[in-house]
């Protein structure tokens, strides 16, 4: 049996394709950035913040990474308007994308935290440096070395993994797909594209996240 590959069709819907494409990296660029916030903010309470907040932000951690991307994100678009809370289609993937992203990167920055030496910590007491000063100087720097690759990691997969949102109908670059594959039957021929954009996606991101790293890091 032989099948001719033919593009055409695909090429012709580049502009179409284009808009999707615009819509997953406006999507990976937000949750990434509030991934980041979130992981942050949540680490710091959980590494340094009493009971009341470690706990909660404990329980939010393992909630999220113990159960479906997607079944989070229908949580979020059909569930919700139960309770009077109703998001488009785009604010409700870049808002599950976001928690999802947030409880991954608690655990790298908490690690990354967790992995500065007692002693350090001791070192920027004794000359007198504020709590503030010594989490700023002494622990977030190194800290941030040591978590950078696997938050590149984080992000990279979180970027493939908005192809999800395609199942709530926002317009990503996997639904666009879907809807020229549906237009010109051309199965084969939409996917190889998709899957060499999504790929070309991952190897940008990788080396921008290594220039970056070298960069902030590798020069000091």
């Amino acid at each position: 049996m032989s099948y001719s590959l033919q593009f055409r069709d695909v090429f012709a819907a580049c502009d179409f394709l284009l808009d999707g494409l615009v819509l997953t990296l406006e999507l990976s660029l937000i949750a990434m950035v509030a991934g980041l916030v979130i992981g942050l903010a949540g680490a710091a309470g959980r590494v340094y913040g009493p009971k009341w907040i470690s706990t909660p932000i404990a329980v939010y951690v393992e909630a999220i990474r113990n159960t479906p991307l997607i079944v989070q994100l229908f949580l979020i678009f059909f569930g919700l308007p139960s309770a009077g809370l109703k998001f488009d289609a785009d604010t409700a993937a870049m808002v599950a994308l976001s928690i999802n992203l947030g409880a991954y990167t608690i655990e790298i920055v908490r690690a990354g935290l967790e992995a500065i030496p007692r002693s350090q910590i001791e070192a920027g007491q004794s000359l007198g440096l504020s709590n503030l000063q010594i989490f700023r100087y002494v622990i977030v720097f190194p800290a941030l070395r040591l978590m950078f690759p696997a938050l590149a990691s984080q992000f990279i997969l979180l970027m493939l993994a908005t192809s999800v949102v395609s199942q709530i109908s926002a317009q990503d670059l996997f639904h666009t797909a879907s809807i020229v594959q549906s237009r010109t039957f051309r199965d084969f021929e939409v996917y190889i594209v998709v899957a060499a954009v999504y790929l070309v996606l991952a190897l940008v991101f990788r080396l921008l996240f290594a220039g970056l790293y070298q960069l902030i890091f590798a020069r000091r």
